[in-house]
């Protein structure tokens, strides 16, 4: 069985299309300052991609030479904090315990630069965003982040904003949704429990990006999650089983990756998101991940250390300029590990480096 599965997932591989994005809104790279000698990047293991990168950097700026220590993303942080790193690379954000002792080093937090987004449905692609799904049968047909965070969330003080405590994401269990009829829906789904299924809730990428995006930084989850852990071999059965249990229960709801769906999901319903009840519900794609307006694309991110009011050195400015540029997303998007920018996001990430 794990055989014929492996053997579909290549053949989907083979037969899988790749997007074409549109990157020609983005700036053309022009070196602004000589990069001269080593850059030391540490972090999470993509040296294809860091190799493809360097290459075409170096081509645009002939004097420096990147040194990589692609170890895991543990590796990002710690370099930075320790001194031994220029940049961290990571497929995810940085976790709480490393930004605090980032903060604890050097009395500043860390600068934060979005450089790519986790893939869609791309067989090869790396930190996919997430989707959630139903049964066909269910009759719902959106969701919006209240109502997420009220079905797989629960009532809490507060949260971790950076490194700083808020209770401005407190909320109520009154909140709470735990039936199908707290959704709108009617008839014998009226007072149906709701049945969740998802991935790893502690330290996974994909948790993190629901605790940010619809929890407002909490990590209090709905403790009756049939929870999935994918920190083993046997982590592509696991995805598989978050989908299984979903098409075998129209009580039931869950979340995960979209080439899972693809692959093991015929009897499941993907569903939009809308930002809140007046927002526009937008379906999961390619398209909708690459321009943003879909909020559960992941984001991938480099770590630097500029201390406030000063300029980053330039080896480390002009790297960050040519990874955010067309011709870095460019690299990125041949690549196929991950979404490349939209030419907004990347201003917007550009504007931390002045």
């Amino acid at each position: 069985m794990v055989l014929m599965s492996l053997l579909s997932s290549v053949a989907a591989a083979a037969e899988f299309e790749p997007v074409k994005f549109d990157l020609s809104a983005l700036p053309a790279y022009e070196p602004q300052q000589p990069a001269i000698g080593t850059l030391r990047l540490h972090g999470t293991p993509v040296d294809d991609l860091v190799g493809l990168l360097a290459r075409e950097f170096k081509s645009k700026q002939k004097q420096v030479r990147l040194d990589t220590y692609l170890i895991n993303t543990s590796q990002a942080l710690a370099g930075l904090v320790t001194g031994i790193a220029d940049v961290g690379i990571m497929g995810h954000r940085a976790w709480h315990t490393s930004l605090v002792a980032f903060e604890r080093t050097y009395g500043y937090p860390v600068t934060e630069i979005k450089f790519a987004k986790g893939s869609y449905n791309d067989p090869r692609g790396s930190s996919p965003g997430v989707v959630f799904f139903v049964h066909k049968s269910n009759p719902l047909s959106g969701l919006t982040l209240e109502q997420i965070d009220g079905i797989f969330g629960t009532q809490r003080t507060g949260a971790w904003q950076g490194t700083k405590w808020s209770s401005a994401a407190a909320r109520g269990p009154e909140k709470n949704i735990r039936t199908w009829g707290q959704l709108g829906l009617t008839g014998k789904w009226a007072d149906t429990p709701i049945r969740l299924y998802g991935t790893d809730v502690t330290l996974s990428n994909w948790a993190k990006l629901i605790e940010q995006v619809a929890f407002q930084g909490s990590t209090k989850w709905n403790p009756a999650l049939n929870e999935n852990p994918r920190a083993d071999i046997s982590f592509r059965a696991r995805d598989q089983e978050i989908v299984q249990g979903v098409q075998d229960d129209p009580s039931a709801i869950g979340f995960m990756f979209q080439r899972v769906v693809d692959a093991h999901g015929p009897d499941l319903k993907v569903l939009p998101i809308a930002a809140d009840s007046a927002a526009k519900f937008v379906v999961p794609s390619a398209q909708s991940f690459f321009d943003g307006s879909y909020p559960f694309s992941n984001g991938v991110y480099l770590y630097v250390n500029r201390k406030p009011g000063e300029s980053l050195p330039s080896n480390e400015k002009e790297f960050l300029r040519f990874v955010l540029s067309q011709d870095g997303q460019r690299v990125i998007a041949d690549n196929r590990l991950f979404i490349p920018l939209s030419a907004a996001e990347a201003q917007a990430e550009l504007r931390k480096l002045d």
